[in-house]
Protein backbone atom coordinates (compact mmCIF):
# COMPACT_ATOMS: atom_id res chain seq x y z
CA UNK A 1 0.00 0.00 0.00
CA UNK A 2 1.33 3.47 -1.02
CA UNK A 3 2.34 5.83 1.65
CA UNK A 4 0.99 9.30 2.00
CA UNK A 5 4.23 10.84 0.72
CA UNK A 6 4.22 8.69 -2.42
CA UNK A 7 0.63 9.62 -3.16
CA UNK A 8 1.39 13.33 -2.72
CA UNK A 9 4.34 13.09 -5.13
CA UNK A 10 2.24 11.28 -7.70
CA UNK A 11 -0.51 13.86 -7.36
CA UNK A 12 1.95 16.72 -7.99
CA UNK A 13 3.26 14.99 -11.11
CA UNK A 14 -0.29 14.53 -12.44
CA UNK A 15 -1.05 18.21 -11.73
CA UNK A 16 2.08 19.30 -13.61
CA UNK A 17 1.17 17.06 -16.52
CA UNK A 18 -2.33 18.51 -16.50
CA UNK A 19 -0.95 22.08 -16.62
CA UNK A 20 1.21 21.21 -19.61
CA UNK A 21 -1.75 19.67 -21.38
CA UNK A 22 -3.87 22.72 -20.66
CA UNK A 23 -1.16 25.05 -22.00
CA UNK A 24 -0.86 22.96 -25.14
CA UNK A 25 -4.60 23.05 -25.67
CA UNK A 26 -4.63 26.84 -25.24
CA UNK A 27 -1.80 27.24 -27.79
CA UNK A 28 -3.59 24.94 -30.22
CA UNK A 29 -6.80 26.91 -29.73
CA UNK A 30 -4.98 30.21 -30.37
CA UNK A 31 -3.46 28.80 -33.55
CA UNK A 32 -6.85 27.56 -34.70
CA UNK A 33 -8.35 31.02 -34.07
CA UNK A 34 -5.47 32.72 -35.92
CA UNK A 35 -5.77 30.35 -38.86
CA UNK A 36 -9.51 30.91 -38.96
CA UNK A 37 -8.94 34.70 -38.91
CA UNK A 38 -6.36 34.46 -41.67
CA UNK A 39 -8.67 32.29 -43.69
CA UNK A 40 -11.52 34.74 -43.28
CA UNK A 41 -9.21 37.67 -44.12
CA UNK A 42 -7.92 35.98 -47.26
CA UNK A 43 -11.45 35.21 -48.25
CA UNK A 44 -12.65 38.81 -47.77
CA UNK A 45 -13.54 40.65 -50.97
CA UNK A 46 -11.10 43.45 -51.98
CA UNK A 47 -11.69 46.99 -50.72
CA UNK A 48 -11.97 49.93 -53.08
CA UNK A 49 -10.81 53.53 -52.69
CA UNK A 50 -12.68 56.68 -53.65
CA UNK A 51 -12.14 60.45 -53.63
CA UNK A 52 -14.48 62.41 -51.39
CA UNK A 53 -16.32 65.17 -53.24
CA UNK A 54 -18.92 66.59 -50.86
CA UNK A 55 -21.18 65.73 -47.99
CA UNK A 56 -24.92 65.31 -48.57
CA UNK A 57 -27.84 65.32 -46.20
CA UNK A 58 -27.80 62.57 -43.62
CA UNK A 59 -24.95 60.09 -43.50
CA UNK A 60 -24.29 59.72 -47.22
CA UNK A 61 -21.49 61.32 -49.19
CA UNK A 62 -20.67 61.87 -52.84
CA UNK A 63 -17.44 60.22 -54.00
CA UNK A 64 -15.57 59.56 -57.23
CA UNK A 65 -14.91 55.85 -57.71
CA UNK A 66 -13.31 54.44 -60.87
CA UNK A 67 -14.25 57.59 -62.78
CA UNK A 68 -17.90 57.42 -61.67
CA UNK A 69 -19.65 59.71 -59.24
CA UNK A 70 -21.42 57.68 -56.53
CA UNK A 71 -23.49 58.53 -53.49
CA UNK A 72 -22.51 56.01 -50.80
CA UNK A 73 -23.37 55.30 -47.19
CA UNK A 74 -20.83 55.88 -44.42
CA UNK A 75 -19.75 53.93 -41.37
CA UNK A 76 -20.75 55.25 -37.96
CA UNK A 77 -17.06 55.44 -37.01
CA UNK A 78 -16.27 57.83 -39.88
CA UNK A 79 -15.96 61.49 -38.81
CA UNK A 80 -17.87 63.33 -41.51
CA UNK A 81 -16.98 66.76 -40.12
CA UNK A 82 -13.28 66.12 -40.72
CA UNK A 83 -13.72 65.29 -44.40
CA UNK A 84 -12.59 67.84 -46.99
CA UNK A 85 -12.93 67.67 -50.78
CA UNK A 86 -10.18 65.49 -52.21
CA UNK A 87 -9.87 63.20 -49.16
CA UNK A 88 -9.16 59.53 -49.86
CA UNK A 89 -11.76 57.08 -48.45
CA UNK A 90 -11.76 53.27 -48.18
CA UNK A 91 -14.92 51.48 -49.29
CA UNK A 92 -16.02 47.99 -48.19
CA UNK A 93 -17.48 45.30 -50.44
CA UNK A 94 -20.87 47.03 -50.25
CA UNK A 95 -19.24 50.31 -51.42
CA UNK A 96 -19.86 52.00 -48.07
CA UNK A 97 -17.23 54.44 -46.83
CA UNK A 98 -15.62 52.92 -43.74
CA UNK A 99 -12.28 54.69 -43.29
CA UNK A 100 -10.62 58.09 -43.91
CA UNK A 101 -7.27 57.01 -45.38
CA UNK A 102 -5.61 60.36 -46.22
CA UNK A 103 -6.47 64.01 -46.74
CA UNK A 104 -5.43 63.86 -50.40
CA UNK A 105 -3.44 61.82 -52.90
CA UNK A 106 0.10 62.98 -53.64
CA UNK A 107 0.02 62.42 -57.40
CA UNK A 108 -1.90 63.80 -60.34
CA UNK A 109 -1.58 66.13 -63.32
CA UNK A 110 0.50 69.31 -63.20
CA UNK A 111 -1.15 72.33 -64.83
CA UNK A 112 -0.81 76.11 -64.83
CA UNK A 113 -3.23 78.52 -63.15
CA UNK A 114 -4.77 81.07 -65.50
CA UNK A 115 -7.05 82.84 -63.04
CA UNK A 116 -8.41 82.44 -59.52
CA UNK A 117 -12.15 83.24 -59.45
CA UNK A 118 -13.83 85.18 -56.66
CA UNK A 119 -15.96 82.18 -55.62
CA UNK A 120 -12.88 80.05 -54.93
CA UNK A 121 -12.82 78.11 -58.18
CA UNK A 122 -9.72 78.15 -60.36
CA UNK A 123 -9.29 78.38 -64.14
CA UNK A 124 -6.35 76.20 -65.21
CA UNK A 125 -4.72 75.51 -68.56
CA UNK A 126 -4.41 71.77 -69.12
CA UNK A 127 -3.06 71.95 -72.66
CA UNK A 128 -2.59 74.72 -75.20
CA UNK A 129 -6.22 74.42 -76.30
CA UNK A 130 -7.82 73.06 -73.12
CA UNK A 131 -8.75 75.29 -70.17
CA UNK A 132 -10.95 74.08 -67.31
CA UNK A 133 -12.64 75.41 -64.19
CA UNK A 134 -11.82 73.32 -61.11
CA UNK A 135 -12.75 73.42 -57.44
CA UNK A 136 -10.30 73.41 -54.54
CA UNK A 137 -9.42 70.44 -52.39
CA UNK A 138 -9.24 70.62 -48.61
CA UNK A 139 -6.33 72.64 -47.27
CA UNK A 140 -6.22 74.81 -50.38
CA UNK A 141 -9.34 76.90 -49.72
CA UNK A 142 -7.47 79.77 -48.06
CA UNK A 143 -4.30 79.67 -50.17
CA UNK A 144 -3.80 82.53 -52.63
CA UNK A 145 -3.19 81.34 -56.18
CA UNK A 146 -1.74 83.63 -58.86
CA UNK A 147 -1.70 83.33 -62.64
CA UNK A 148 1.30 81.23 -63.63
CA UNK A 149 1.36 79.11 -60.48
CA UNK A 150 1.74 75.37 -61.02
CA UNK A 151 -0.84 73.21 -59.27
CA UNK A 152 -1.43 69.49 -58.82
CA UNK A 153 -4.93 68.58 -59.98
CA UNK A 154 -7.25 65.58 -60.19
CA UNK A 155 -8.95 66.17 -63.52
CA UNK A 156 -11.50 63.38 -63.01
CA UNK A 157 -12.56 64.78 -59.67
CA UNK A 158 -12.26 68.37 -61.01
CA UNK A 159 -10.21 69.42 -57.97
CA UNK A 160 -7.04 71.45 -57.44
CA UNK A 161 -5.13 69.56 -54.75
CA UNK A 162 -1.84 71.36 -54.14
CA UNK A 163 0.29 74.29 -55.28
CA UNK A 164 3.67 73.10 -56.55
CA UNK A 165 6.73 75.36 -56.35
CA UNK A 166 8.46 74.69 -59.63
CA UNK A 167 11.86 75.94 -60.71
CA UNK A 168 10.47 77.55 -63.89
CA UNK A 169 10.41 81.09 -62.50
CA UNK A 170 12.16 80.46 -59.19
CA UNK A 171 15.36 79.56 -61.05
CA UNK A 172 15.02 82.49 -63.39
CA UNK A 173 14.80 85.05 -60.62
CA UNK A 174 16.66 85.51 -57.36
CA UNK A 175 14.24 87.02 -54.88
CA UNK A 176 16.63 87.42 -51.95
CA UNK A 177 18.28 90.80 -51.65
CA UNK A 178 22.05 90.44 -52.28
CA UNK A 179 24.55 91.38 -49.61
CA UNK A 180 26.66 93.47 -52.01
CA UNK A 181 27.17 97.05 -50.84
CA UNK A 182 28.53 100.12 -52.59
CA UNK A 183 31.64 99.92 -50.39
CA UNK A 184 32.57 96.70 -52.20
CA UNK A 185 32.64 98.48 -55.59
CA UNK A 186 35.74 100.45 -56.48
CA UNK A 187 36.45 103.08 -59.11
CA UNK A 188 32.80 103.89 -59.96
CA UNK A 189 31.98 106.81 -57.68
CA UNK A 190 30.29 108.91 -60.37
CA UNK A 191 28.16 106.03 -61.63
CA UNK A 192 27.16 105.06 -58.10
CA UNK A 193 26.18 108.64 -57.31
CA UNK A 194 24.07 108.84 -60.47
CA UNK A 195 22.19 105.63 -59.83
CA UNK A 196 21.60 106.51 -56.17
CA UNK A 197 20.04 109.80 -57.28
CA UNK A 198 17.88 107.92 -59.78
CA UNK A 199 16.75 105.09 -57.50
CA UNK A 200 17.12 105.97 -53.83
CA UNK A 201 15.98 109.61 -53.87
CA UNK A 202 12.52 108.93 -55.38
CA UNK A 203 11.92 106.19 -52.83
CA UNK A 204 13.17 108.06 -49.77
CA UNK A 205 11.83 111.52 -50.71
CA UNK A 206 8.45 110.67 -52.16
CA UNK A 207 6.75 113.74 -50.64
CA UNK A 208 9.32 116.12 -52.13
CA UNK A 209 9.05 114.47 -55.53
CA UNK A 210 5.27 114.91 -55.45
CA UNK A 211 5.62 118.52 -54.31
CA UNK A 212 7.88 119.36 -57.25
CA UNK A 213 5.86 117.30 -59.70
CA UNK A 214 8.71 114.89 -60.37
CA UNK A 215 7.99 111.35 -61.40
CA UNK A 216 10.52 108.71 -60.39
CA UNK A 217 12.32 106.95 -63.24
CA UNK A 218 10.90 103.58 -64.15
CA UNK A 219 14.13 102.11 -65.42
CA UNK A 220 17.90 102.42 -65.54
CA UNK A 221 20.28 101.07 -68.19
CA UNK A 222 23.84 100.23 -67.18
CA UNK A 223 26.01 99.78 -70.26
CA UNK A 224 29.68 99.45 -70.94
CA UNK A 225 32.45 96.86 -71.44
CA UNK A 226 32.09 93.46 -69.78
CA UNK A 227 33.57 92.90 -66.35
CA UNK A 228 33.40 96.54 -65.24
CA UNK A 229 30.84 96.24 -62.44
CA UNK A 230 27.39 96.67 -64.01
CA UNK A 231 25.90 93.64 -62.27
CA UNK A 232 27.56 94.53 -58.97
CA UNK A 233 26.03 98.01 -59.10
CA UNK A 234 22.54 96.56 -59.65
CA UNK A 235 22.96 94.15 -56.74
CA UNK A 236 24.26 96.95 -54.51
CA UNK A 237 21.26 99.12 -55.44
CA UNK A 238 18.87 96.45 -54.15
CA UNK A 239 20.87 96.08 -50.94
CA UNK A 240 21.07 99.81 -50.26
CA UNK A 241 17.37 100.28 -51.04
CA UNK A 242 16.53 97.68 -48.41
CA UNK A 243 18.75 99.43 -45.86
CA UNK A 244 17.23 102.84 -46.60
CA UNK A 245 13.70 101.44 -46.38
CA UNK A 246 14.58 99.92 -42.99
CA UNK A 247 15.73 103.32 -41.75
CA UNK A 248 12.65 105.08 -43.11
CA UNK A 249 10.21 102.52 -41.66
CA UNK A 250 12.05 102.12 -38.37
CA UNK A 251 12.35 98.35 -38.68
CA UNK A 252 15.34 96.07 -38.31
CA UNK A 253 17.68 95.55 -41.23
CA UNK A 254 16.99 91.80 -41.21
CA UNK A 255 13.26 92.42 -41.53
CA UNK A 256 13.74 94.90 -44.36
CA UNK A 257 16.04 92.50 -46.26
CA UNK A 258 13.47 89.74 -45.88
CA UNK A 259 10.64 91.91 -47.22
CA UNK A 260 12.49 93.57 -50.11
CA UNK A 261 13.17 91.72 -53.36
CA UNK A 262 15.80 91.57 -56.07
CA UNK A 263 14.42 89.78 -59.13
CA UNK A 264 17.54 88.86 -61.07
CA UNK A 265 16.16 87.74 -64.43
CA UNK A 266 18.48 85.50 -66.42
CA UNK A 267 17.74 86.70 -69.92
CA UNK A 268 19.02 83.79 -72.03
CA UNK A 269 17.22 81.23 -69.84
CA UNK A 270 13.96 83.13 -70.27
CA UNK A 271 13.93 82.39 -74.00
CA UNK A 272 11.67 79.53 -75.01
CA UNK A 273 11.24 78.00 -78.44
CA UNK A 274 7.46 77.69 -78.04
CA UNK A 275 5.39 80.63 -79.23
CA UNK A 276 4.17 82.81 -76.38
CA UNK A 277 6.14 81.09 -73.61
CA UNK A 278 8.82 83.79 -73.32
CA UNK A 279 6.15 86.48 -73.16
CA UNK A 280 4.33 84.50 -70.47
CA UNK A 281 7.53 84.27 -68.42
CA UNK A 282 8.00 88.04 -68.64
CA UNK A 283 4.43 88.53 -67.44
CA UNK A 284 5.09 86.19 -64.51
CA UNK A 285 8.23 88.11 -63.52
CA UNK A 286 6.34 91.40 -63.39
CA UNK A 287 3.40 89.75 -61.66
CA UNK A 288 5.84 88.60 -58.96
CA UNK A 289 7.25 92.15 -58.75
CA UNK A 290 3.79 93.69 -58.38
CA UNK A 291 2.89 91.21 -55.67
CA UNK A 292 6.04 91.90 -53.65
CA UNK A 293 5.84 95.68 -54.15
CA UNK A 294 2.22 95.90 -53.01
CA UNK A 295 3.40 95.66 -49.39
CA UNK A 296 5.25 98.97 -49.76
CA UNK A 297 8.76 97.55 -49.94
CA UNK A 298 11.15 98.23 -52.84
CA UNK A 299 11.52 95.68 -55.63
CA UNK A 300 14.33 95.71 -58.20
CA UNK A 301 13.77 93.83 -61.47
CA UNK A 302 17.21 93.30 -63.00
CA UNK A 303 17.68 92.11 -66.60
CA UNK A 304 21.27 91.02 -67.15
CA UNK A 305 22.52 90.63 -70.73
CA UNK A 306 19.51 92.65 -71.84
CA UNK A 307 20.37 92.51 -75.52
CA UNK A 308 19.79 88.75 -75.55
CA UNK A 309 16.05 89.31 -75.07
CA UNK A 310 15.17 92.75 -76.34
CA UNK A 311 16.97 93.24 -79.64
CA UNK A 312 16.01 95.87 -82.18
CA UNK A 313 12.95 94.69 -84.07
CA UNK A 314 13.12 94.06 -87.78
CA UNK A 315 16.89 93.67 -88.04
CA UNK A 316 16.71 90.07 -89.21
CA UNK A 317 19.80 89.27 -87.13
CA UNK A 318 17.92 86.60 -85.19
CA UNK A 319 14.66 84.70 -85.71
CA UNK A 320 12.71 87.93 -85.06
CA UNK A 321 11.13 86.57 -81.88
CA UNK A 322 11.79 90.05 -80.44
CA UNK A 323 8.83 91.35 -82.48
CA UNK A 324 6.57 90.01 -79.72
CA UNK A 325 9.00 89.94 -76.75
CA UNK A 326 9.87 93.64 -76.94
CA UNK A 327 6.20 94.80 -76.99
CA UNK A 328 5.53 92.54 -73.99
CA UNK A 329 8.26 94.25 -71.97
CA UNK A 330 7.06 97.69 -73.07
CA UNK A 331 3.54 96.85 -71.95
CA UNK A 332 4.80 95.66 -68.58
CA UNK A 333 7.01 98.70 -68.00
CA UNK A 334 4.22 101.07 -68.97
CA UNK A 335 1.93 99.10 -66.66
CA UNK A 336 4.32 99.68 -63.78
CA UNK A 337 3.77 103.44 -64.17
CA UNK A 338 1.01 103.53 -61.54
CA UNK A 339 2.79 101.04 -59.29
CA UNK A 340 5.19 102.37 -56.71
CA UNK A 341 8.36 100.80 -55.35
CA UNK A 342 9.34 98.96 -58.57
CA UNK A 343 12.48 99.85 -60.51
CA UNK A 344 13.68 98.07 -63.67
CA UNK A 345 17.45 97.90 -64.18
CA UNK A 346 19.02 96.55 -67.35
CA UNK A 347 22.68 95.75 -68.00
CA UNK A 348 24.30 95.23 -71.38
CA UNK A 349 27.65 95.47 -73.14
CA UNK A 350 25.86 95.66 -76.51
CA UNK A 351 23.52 98.58 -75.91
CA UNK A 352 23.50 99.24 -79.67
CA UNK A 353 21.48 96.04 -80.14
CA UNK A 354 18.67 96.97 -77.70
CA UNK A 355 15.41 98.20 -79.28
CA UNK A 356 15.23 102.04 -79.15
CA UNK A 357 11.64 101.91 -77.86
CA UNK A 358 12.92 100.43 -74.61
CA UNK A 359 15.56 103.12 -74.18
CA UNK A 360 13.34 106.14 -74.71
CA UNK A 361 12.48 108.45 -71.77
CA UNK A 362 9.55 107.13 -69.79
CA UNK A 363 10.84 103.57 -69.84
CA UNK A 364 14.55 103.21 -69.17
CA UNK A 365 14.91 106.88 -68.33
CA UNK A 366 18.45 106.90 -66.94
CA UNK A 367 21.41 105.64 -68.98
CA UNK A 368 24.66 105.17 -67.08
CA UNK A 369 27.85 104.30 -68.92
CA UNK A 370 30.24 102.16 -66.87
CA UNK A 371 33.70 102.86 -68.28
CA UNK A 372 36.92 100.94 -67.97
CA UNK A 373 38.87 101.92 -64.85
CA UNK A 374 41.74 104.38 -65.12
CA UNK A 375 44.89 104.08 -62.99
CA UNK A 376 43.31 105.75 -59.95
CA UNK A 377 40.18 103.61 -60.15
CA UNK A 378 42.29 100.48 -60.68
CA UNK A 379 44.26 101.19 -57.52
CA UNK A 380 41.02 101.49 -55.59
CA UNK A 381 39.73 98.21 -56.99
CA UNK A 382 42.99 96.39 -56.29
CA UNK A 383 42.90 97.73 -52.73
CA UNK A 384 39.50 96.12 -52.16
CA UNK A 385 40.78 92.64 -53.07
CA UNK A 386 44.25 93.13 -51.56
CA UNK A 387 43.06 94.45 -48.22
CA UNK A 388 44.59 94.21 -44.75
CA UNK A 389 43.33 90.65 -44.29
CA UNK A 390 45.79 89.35 -46.93
CA UNK A 391 49.29 88.57 -45.55
CA UNK A 392 52.00 90.42 -47.47
CA UNK A 393 55.81 90.49 -47.47
CA UNK A 394 56.11 94.12 -48.55
CA UNK A 395 54.35 97.38 -47.76
CA UNK A 396 50.82 97.06 -49.04
CA UNK A 397 50.87 100.48 -50.68
CA UNK A 398 54.00 99.54 -52.61
CA UNK A 399 52.33 96.40 -53.90
CA UNK A 400 49.34 98.38 -55.14
CA UNK A 401 51.51 101.03 -56.77
CA UNK A 402 53.65 98.40 -58.49
CA UNK A 403 50.59 96.59 -59.81
CA UNK A 404 49.11 99.80 -61.24
CA UNK A 405 52.48 100.73 -62.73
CA UNK A 406 52.77 97.40 -64.55
CA UNK A 407 49.16 97.36 -65.73
CA UNK A 408 49.09 100.92 -67.04
CA UNK A 409 52.63 101.09 -68.40
CA UNK A 410 53.01 102.48 -71.93
CA UNK A 411 55.74 101.26 -74.22
CA UNK A 412 56.62 98.66 -76.87
CA UNK A 413 56.30 95.83 -74.33
CA UNK A 414 52.65 96.69 -73.59
CA UNK A 415 51.51 97.37 -77.15
CA UNK A 416 48.57 95.10 -77.80
CA UNK A 417 46.99 95.79 -81.15
CA UNK A 418 47.09 98.32 -84.00
CA UNK A 419 43.79 99.46 -85.48
CA UNK A 420 43.81 100.55 -89.12
CA UNK A 421 40.83 102.80 -89.82
CA UNK A 422 39.01 103.15 -93.11
CA UNK A 423 39.91 106.84 -93.28
CA UNK A 424 43.61 105.95 -93.40
CA UNK A 425 44.40 106.65 -89.77
CA UNK A 426 46.02 104.22 -87.36
CA UNK A 427 45.98 103.83 -83.61
CA UNK A 428 47.96 101.61 -81.28
CA UNK A 429 46.14 100.26 -78.24
CA UNK A 430 47.98 99.07 -75.15
CA UNK A 431 47.06 96.45 -72.60
CA UNK A 432 45.72 99.13 -70.27
CA UNK A 433 42.99 99.93 -72.80
CA UNK A 434 41.38 96.55 -72.10
CA UNK A 435 41.54 96.49 -68.29
CA UNK A 436 38.30 95.80 -66.39
CA UNK A 437 37.35 95.23 -62.78
CA UNK A 438 37.18 91.50 -63.47
CA UNK A 439 40.72 91.54 -64.88
CA UNK A 440 42.03 93.38 -61.81
CA UNK A 441 40.39 90.91 -59.47
CA UNK A 442 41.82 88.03 -61.46
CA UNK A 443 45.32 89.52 -61.19
CA UNK A 444 45.02 89.68 -57.40
CA UNK A 445 43.69 86.11 -57.28
CA UNK A 446 46.65 84.91 -59.37
CA UNK A 447 49.10 86.67 -57.05
CA UNK A 448 47.44 85.06 -54.04
CA UNK A 449 47.72 81.65 -55.69
CA UNK A 450 51.44 82.16 -56.30
CA UNK A 451 51.85 83.21 -52.66
CA UNK A 452 50.06 80.08 -51.46
CA UNK A 453 52.28 77.84 -53.61
CA UNK A 454 55.44 79.54 -52.26
CA UNK A 455 54.14 79.13 -48.72
CA UNK A 456 53.60 75.41 -49.32
CA UNK A 457 56.97 74.89 -51.02
CA UNK A 458 59.30 77.12 -49.00
CA UNK A 459 57.31 78.20 -45.95
CA UNK A 460 57.56 81.84 -47.00
CA UNK A 461 54.32 83.48 -45.88
CA UNK A 462 52.93 86.57 -47.56
CA UNK A 463 52.35 88.06 -50.99
CA UNK A 464 55.36 89.78 -52.56
CA UNK A 465 56.19 92.11 -55.44
CA UNK A 466 57.35 89.12 -57.46
CA UNK A 467 53.92 87.53 -57.15
CA UNK A 468 52.30 90.73 -58.42
CA UNK A 469 54.64 90.89 -61.41
CA UNK A 470 54.06 87.23 -62.29
CA UNK A 471 50.28 87.67 -61.99
CA UNK A 472 50.17 90.71 -64.29
CA UNK A 473 52.34 89.01 -66.90
CA UNK A 474 50.29 85.78 -66.78
CA UNK A 475 46.97 87.62 -67.05
CA UNK A 476 47.96 89.58 -70.13
CA UNK A 477 49.72 86.60 -71.71
CA UNK A 478 46.49 84.60 -71.64
CA UNK A 479 44.75 87.29 -73.69
CA UNK A 480 47.35 87.54 -76.43
CA UNK A 481 45.13 85.86 -79.00
CA UNK A 482 42.21 88.25 -78.49
CA UNK A 483 42.83 90.25 -81.70
CA UNK A 484 42.81 87.10 -83.84
CA UNK A 485 39.44 86.09 -82.40
CA UNK A 486 37.56 89.34 -83.06
CA UNK A 487 36.15 90.74 -86.29
CA UNK A 488 37.44 94.09 -87.45
CA UNK A 489 33.98 95.66 -87.38
CA UNK A 490 33.68 94.85 -83.65
CA UNK A 491 36.84 96.65 -82.62
CA UNK A 492 35.37 100.14 -82.67
CA UNK A 493 32.97 98.96 -79.98
CA UNK A 494 35.54 96.89 -78.08
CA UNK A 495 38.05 99.71 -77.92
CA UNK A 496 35.45 102.39 -77.21
CA UNK A 497 36.35 104.31 -80.39
CA UNK A 498 32.96 105.14 -81.84
CA UNK A 499 32.26 106.73 -85.20
CA UNK A 500 35.33 105.26 -86.89
CA UNK A 501 35.28 102.11 -88.95
CA UNK A 502 38.10 99.61 -88.41
CA UNK A 503 39.38 97.93 -91.55
CA UNK A 504 42.20 95.79 -90.16
CA UNK A 505 43.45 94.59 -86.80
CA UNK A 506 47.20 93.99 -86.44
CA UNK A 507 48.24 92.15 -83.22
CA UNK A 508 51.45 93.50 -81.70
CA UNK A 509 51.83 91.58 -78.44
CA UNK A 510 55.10 89.58 -78.22
CA UNK A 511 55.64 86.95 -80.94
CA UNK A 512 52.22 87.16 -82.57
CA UNK A 513 52.49 88.02 -86.25
CA UNK A 514 49.47 88.55 -88.44
CA UNK A 515 50.01 88.35 -92.19
CA UNK A 516 48.12 91.19 -93.77
CA UNK A 517 46.07 89.99 -96.68
CA UNK A 518 46.33 93.31 -98.53
CA UNK A 519 50.16 93.13 -98.62
CA UNK A 520 50.05 89.49 -99.73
Amino acid sequence: MKTYQEMSTELEQLATRNDRLEAGLRAARAQIVQLKTDLERVGDPPNAYATFLRRTEGTTVDVLHNGRRLRVATSASLDLEALRPGALLRLNEALAAVEHVADAEDSGSLVVVQEALADGRVIVQVTQDDSRVLGRAGGLEEEILHPGDHVLVDLKAALVRERIDRAEITDLVLEQVPDTSFEQIGGLRDQIETIRDAVELPFLQQDLFREYGLRPPKGVLLYGPPGCGKTMIARAVAHELALRSAEAAGVSIEEALAQSSFLNVKGPELLNKYVGETERSIRLVFERARERASSGHPVVVFFDEMESLFRTRGTGVSSDVETTIVPQLLAEIDGVESLENVIVIGASNREDMIDPAILRPGRLDVKIRVRRPDAEAAREILGIYLDSSVPVRAVREHLLERAVELIYAEGPATEFVRLVYSDGGEETLHLRDFVSGAVLRNIVDRAKKYAVKDHMAFGAAGLSLEHIELAVDAEFSENEDLPAGAHAEDWARISGRRGRRVDRVVPLRRDIVLEEADDA
